[in-house]
C-alpha cells in the first residue's frame, strides 16, 4: 500500500473550523493526505462538543466520512476526564493540548492571553509551562501532545531559545517519552528545531499535524515533514493510529 501523510490535527464546523467533514474528508483526498478531524472537545473552547453525550453525535457523523476521528481536549478543563471507555474507542486517536496552564500558585493563564499576569517573569511561565505538560503527560491518556511549544502570541516574536532552556526541553521530553506520547510538529505553531532534534534523540513518537482551521491550511503538512525528513526520521515511523495503535482502545484485538 502507498504510503501517505497522516494529518492527526485538523478541525471541522464542529469546533471552529470553516469546513464541513465532509469538506475535510475531500480536501484530504485532493492532497493526498490521511486526513483526521479532531475538533475541540471541550467546556472552554470554541466547539459545541461540551459534554459525552456531544462527543457521541460527534462522532456519529465523523464514521459517516473517510477520516481518522480525533479530538482535541484541553488539559486543563475535565471533560475528559468523563468519556466513557465504549466511547473512547470510538476514537482513533486523542490530542491533549494545553491552552490554559497552571501557574505555581494554582490559578490559570491561557495560551493566547495578550500579557502576562501582574509580577509573572517569562521565565516563571516557562517553568509553568513545563510543569503542567509534565502533569498532562502523566494524567491525559492522549495519543499526542498538540504544539508542544504554543506560546502566548506576544511572547511568539522572542527567540525560542531564549525561552526554552535545555532544561526545560529535556524535561518536557522525557514526560512525553515516559508517556507514550507523541510530539506534534506543528505546522500552525511551528516548534523550533532543536526540540525537534531532542524528541527524534530520544525516541519520542512524532506526529504531523496541520491544526488546519481553513481549507487552505488542511492537510497541509508539507513543511513539518520536509523538516522531518531533512532530520532523519523515516516516513513510516511518523504517527499513524491505524499503523501504530493508540491508547483509546479502538485498534484492540
Amino acid at each position: 500500500m502507498t504510503w501517505r501523510p497522516t494529518d492527526c490535527h485538523a478541525h471541522s464546523t464542529h469546533s471552529d473550523g470553516s469546513m464541513s467533514v465532509a469538506e475535510v474528508a475531500a480536501r484530504g483526498r485532493e492532497l493526498g493526505v490521511k486526513v483526521s478531524v479532531s475538533d475541540h472537545i471541550s467546556r472552554d473552547a470554541p466547539t459545541v462538543v461540551a459534554s459525552v453525550a456531544a462527543i457521541e453525535r460527534y462522532l456519529d457523523d465523523l464514521e459517516r466520512h473517510d477520516v481518522l476521528r480525533g479530538g482535541e481536549f484541553c488539559w486543563h478543563d475535565g471533560l475528559w476526564r468523563e468519556v466513557p471507555p465504549h466511547v473512547a474507542r470510538r476514537f482513533t486517536h486523542r490530542l491533549g493540548s494545553l491552552h490554559s496552564i497552571r501557574l505555581a500558585d494554582g490559578a490559570y493563564c491561557r495560551a493566547f492571553s495578550s500579557s502576562l499576569p501582574a509580577g509573572l517573569t517569562l521565565a516563571q511561565y516557562m517553568d509553568a509551562h513545563v510543569t503542567s505538560l509534565e502533569q498532562l503527560a502523566a494524567e491525559m491518556p492522549v495519543d499526542i501532545l498538540a504544539h508542544p511549544t504554543l506560546i502566548p502570541p506576544f511572547m511568539r516574536s522572542i527567540d525560542p531559545h531564549e525561552l526554552w532552556s535545555e532544561a526545560l526541553e529535556e524535561r518536557a521530553i522525557t514526560a512525553l517519552k515516559g508517556a507514550g506520547i507523541a510530539f506534534e510538529v506543528s505546522a500552525r505553531y511551528w516548534p523550533h528545531e532543536r526540540i525537534v532534534r531532542r524528541a527524534i534523540e530520544a525516541g519520542v513518537r512524532i506526529s504531523l499535524g496541520s491544526d488546519g482551521h481553513a481549507r487552505e491550511q488542511v492537510g497541509n503538512i508539507a513543511a513539518p515533514l520536509a523538516l522531518l525528513r531533512s532530520l532523519g526520521v523515516a516516513d513510516d515511523a511518523l504517527y499513524d493510529p491505524e499503523r501504530h495503535g493508540s491508547r483509546t482502545g479502538a485498534f484492540a484485538s
